[in-house]
């Protein structure tokens, strides 16, 4: 029987695989950027929502993966872990436009890839370190697993990108709702107050491999 979590799930492996977000296939489809989204899944009061028959369709065309490829992506299979991985960026292009959207989710074509296994979140991305600016907490070679999905607590690392365009790496001190509070890894373990409208996304470091 067909699940309505492994008809979302196939969508989601289906952008992964073509370098997308789950907003970024809804545009190329000619949708509304938010057809995709999570919240669009499931009802206020708790009924399942499910995608259109049209909305298949179009995403099938504006990627050119044919109907048995994503009956293959419900199963499972077809999705080439090894091969595919998450997302990479280079740490020295990191605070560049046109690689994340407003939420902090990868967009854009300019991306490599790292082999990792599938995670739950479909917008999680991998940041590798090239240099010295994030010692001594990451040295040259370390590959940080964001999440932009992932809650955010105090304690927790994070990137944060602020309205300037900067980007910053640290350790989420306090966060309030006029301001948050950093300790960052740029070497000299400095802190840092940042009012909250200056912060335009902050994300979930969830993990480093080096």
């Amino acid at each position: 029987m067909l699940q309505h979590a492994d008809v979302w799930r196939a969508i989601d492996r289906l952008a992964s695989k073509y370098g997308l977000s789950a907003s970024g296939l809804a545009k190329r489809a000619g949708l509304d950027p938010t057809t995709f989204n999570r919240s669009k899944r499931v009802a206020k009061d708790g009924k399942l929502r499910w995608p259109s028959t049209e909305s298949l369709a179009k995403i099938l065309t504006a990627t050119g993966a044919s109907v048995e490829e994503f009956v293959g992506l419900l199963n499972g299979e077809g999705m080439n872990l090894a091969g595919l991985g998450l997302r990479r960026i280079g740490y020295s292009v990191v605070s560049e436009p046109g690689f994340f959207d407003a939420k902090g989710r990868p967009i854009g074509n300019g991306w490599g890839r790292v082999p990792l296994p599938e995670m739950a979140d479909p917008d999680a991305y991998a940041i590798e370190i090239r240099g010295q600016a994030l010692l001594p907490t990451y040295a040259d070679g370390h590959v940080l697993i964001v999440s932009p999905a992932s809650r955010v607590d105090a304690g927790h690392r994070v990137v944060v990108r602020l309205s300037d365009g900067s980007v910053v790496f640290g350790s989420l001190d306090r966060r309030g709702s006029q301001e948050i509070a950093l300790t960052t890894f740029d070497g000299t373990a400095g802190s840092l107050v940042v009012s909250q409208n200056e912060v335009s996304w902050m994300s979930r470091i969830v993990w480093a491999l080096h």
